[in-house]
């Protein structure tokens, strides 16, 4: 496991240990962070806890193109019962995630430090919210890091307060996605959810591939651009 420094930089994915973890320390910096989704790395610690850094191997994925929409999903769509909208609440969004129960799990990721960087990040265009609404309320909708450029999403979290609401808001932002002619939508990790709609897990060298080159530092400041 590594340590990180003041400097922005990350050691390559594939030094992270069995379990995915890569480094501890650094902080929420939005350069950190944008450097740590390009090079296949992402954040995920409890609060009280030191920064923990992580790339696993394998990685949860899914293109745009093979995300299922069941029968029963189609017709929910058709219904148009729920309204999706983008980058309308996000703040209203995360926060949502943060606050969601969830089963079997204690406490929330989603620290009051990661809801400020992450707001900042949205401010800055990286980061996007997808609203799912039903007569005017908000009822789902999920948050994520938009990497353009490589034609990659990386979603962060979902929320859903009505069955099907957060299935929509995926389903939806994944047409869009494909319509962009995206490559890919990072799930990180697996879960039942994901995997009914079409994600599945590939090798980490795989992933990295589409981030291809992986940066994993920032020049000093006197070399270059910060």
């Amino acid at each position: 496991m590594h340590i990180l420094t003041d400097h922005i930089a990350f050691p390559h994915p594939s030094q992270a240990e069995e379990d995915g973890l890569l480094a501890v320390g650094g902080d929420l910096h939005p350069e950190r962070l944008m450097l740590a989704y390009r090079s296949g790395i992402f954040p995920w610690f409890n609060d009280g806890q030191m920064a923990l850094w992580w790339s696993p191997d394998p990685r949860m994925v899914v293109n745009p193109e093979d995300v299922h929409v069941s029968k029963s999903m189609r017709k929910v769509l058709r219904d148009g019962t729920f309204k999706v909208t983008y980058n309308q609440r996000f703040l209203e969004v995360i926060l949502a995630c943060k606050r969601i129960k969830r089963e079997g799990q204690h406490g929330t990721w989603i620290t009051n430090a990661m809801v400020e960087a992450y707001l900042t990040l949205h401010e800055m265009g990286h980061a996007i919210s997808v609203e799912v609404w039903q007569e005017e309320q908000l009822v789902g909708g999920l948050y994520g890091i938009d990497l353009k450029d490589k034609g990659v999403f990386c979603g962060e979290s979902m929320f859903s307060k009505v069955s099907n609401a957060s299935k929509v808001g995926f389903i939806t932002l994944s047409r869009k996605l494909k319509k962009e002619k995206y490559q890919l939508i990072d799930c990180q990790m697996y879960t039942d959810h994901l995997a009914s709609l079409g994600a599945a897990e590939i090798p980490r060298e795989r992933f990295l591939k589409y981030l291809a080159p992986i940066p994993t530092s920032l020049p000093p400041k006197d070399e270059g651009t910060i």
